[in-house]
């Protein structure tokens, strides 16, 4: 089965009380799979940065994959802070979920404090749960006697530190401590953080949080566990508490990982995916075309054949050769992998959006001083690679959107215009365009000087 990955739409499911709980579904495996991330992960933002949305089209890849918003949080009905939804809540919209989407049974991927959710209802629904996973889990956060954990004295520290980088780059020490100082990855996780939840209402449930304990619910789990664990992950989870809970989940097997992140998306994914993958189908799917999520970007030289009659082939040659030098330099900057040099051009792509409308408006400016004008074109979407070079529409599409650019301009699709909301690139709409050979019409944004 090959399978197409499109953003899927959010729809709402009504709780026993009346709540509605936000909650998508992709894919088309045999397989029904809930995933349970941290408590404030945003469905409607999951998709938008180029990591989490391949982790997730991975899971989608071999299961019918469901998703929602806890009450609480992201586009779910909301609650107070003094009266905050409990896990046995929390387990019952999963159920809620379940029912709306005709899931009798399913499995359950659960990471970080999404984890004691996916344990509770392991263990108090097992006819509704045919395997559980837990990715940097944990019983209980504070220690106690024969248990290790943070001391229970630091609570309110703890909270006091936890509010005040929620929805700033602080929280990537808390959950991605690898990315430190990636200021584009920061910018992106505290917008998805704040959107998740207000920093009282984040810092509230972390304290509910550091106070649950789910051990009693451990031994009473029948189905297969399978436990991941990040080596160095501190905080929210530890290695001693990954053992324990594979040691105290009958028949729990425990795999150990390095690193220290809790964001299973975050660095290498596959680390993480092919273990869940293999532990819940028995087996990996052989991968088709390796298939990436990256923003594509296309340059040309304006009037170039004009050029080359005014200066001759010999100058071309020079001034062009200059010309990809400050190319390479900008890409390398901004991250850029050129995929080819196309005579006056480039084709090049990045992990990041932002960072390639920047590098865009670079190469625009640098090759100025050439007295060259370039005009850029900017698409993200899924690409197959074939060794050193690329395919798919993706690369159409950004190809048609450089073609619409006029002189001296960067035009990006709507999609890259979604993506890059919120980072302080100012974008002005430039209308419909029938892109030559790509059905449909397409909405562009030029990026503002």
């Amino acid at each position: 089965m090959r399978f197409v990955a499109e953003r899927p739409e959010t729809r709402y499911a009504l709780t026993s009380e009346g709540q509605s709980i936000a909650y998508q579904v992709c894919g088309r495996g045999d397989l029904d799979l809930v995933y349970v991330p941290n408590w404030a992960s945003p469905i409607d933002l999951m998709w938008d940065h180029p990591w989490s949305a391949q982790f997730l089209w991975r899971l989608a890849s071999f299961s019918r994959l469901i998703l929602f918003d806890k009450r609480g949080s992201g586009s779910s009905d909301h609650v107070a802070p003094d009266a905050l939804a409990t896990l046995e809540d929390w387990a019952d919209d999963i159920a809620t979920v379940m029912d709306a989407v005709g899931s009798e049974r399913a499995a359950l991927v659960g990471s970080t404090v999404g984890c004691p959710i996916a344990i509770l209802f392991a263990a108090t629904h097992p006819e509704r749960t045919s395997a559980l996973v837990v990715i940097n889990g944990t019983a209980r956060m504070l220690a106690d006697r024969d248990y290790a954990g943070l001391q229970p004295e630091s609570v309110d520290e703890r909270v006091d530190n936890f509010r005040a980088s929620w929805g700033t780059a602080g929280v990537l020490e808390l959950l991605a401590p690898s990315l430190v100082g990636d200021d584009a990855f920061g910018r992106w996780l505290a917008r998805f953080c704040r959107v998740g939840n207000p920093p009282a209402m984040a810092s509230a449930v972390f304290r509910a949080e550091l106070l649950t304990d789910v051990r009693p619910a451990l031994g009473l789990i029948q189905s297969p566990t399978l436990v991941l664990q990040r080596a160095d992950a501190t905080v929210v989870s530890s290695q001693p508490q990954g053992r324990f809970l594979a040691e105290h989940i009958p028949g729990a097997r425990y795999i150990e990982l390095p690193g220290a992140d809790l964001l299973p998306f975050v660095g290498y994914a596959g680390e993480v995916l092919d273990p869940i993958e293999k532990f819940l189908t028995g087996d990996l799917t052989a991968p088709e075309p390796n298939r990436v999520l990256v923003t594509v970007l296309f340059t040309d030289v304006v009037s170039s054949t004009p050029r080359v009659a005014e200066l001759g082939d010999r100058r071309w040659r020079n001034l062009i050769a200059t010309h990809d030098t400050f190319v390479r330099t900008e890409l390398d900057r901004f991250r850029g992998r050129a995929i080819r040099f196309d005579g006056d051009g480039v084709l090049a792509t990045f992990d990041g959006p932002g960072r390639a409308i920047r590098c865009a408006c670079a190469i625009r400016d640098a090759v100025s001083a050439l007295d060259l004008s370039v005009r850029a074109g900017l698409h993200t979407g899924e690409i197959e690679l074939h060794g050193d070079d690329i395919a798919g529409i993706a690369v159409h599409v950004g190809k048609r959107v450089q073609s619409a650019a006029r002189p001296g301009e960067v035009f990006v699709s709507r999609t890259v215009a979604d993506l890059v909301a919120g980072s302080g690139i100012e974008l002005r709409d430039e209308g419909e365009y029938d892109l030559k050979g790509v059905p449909g019409t397409w909405r562009l944004f030029s990026v503002s000087a």
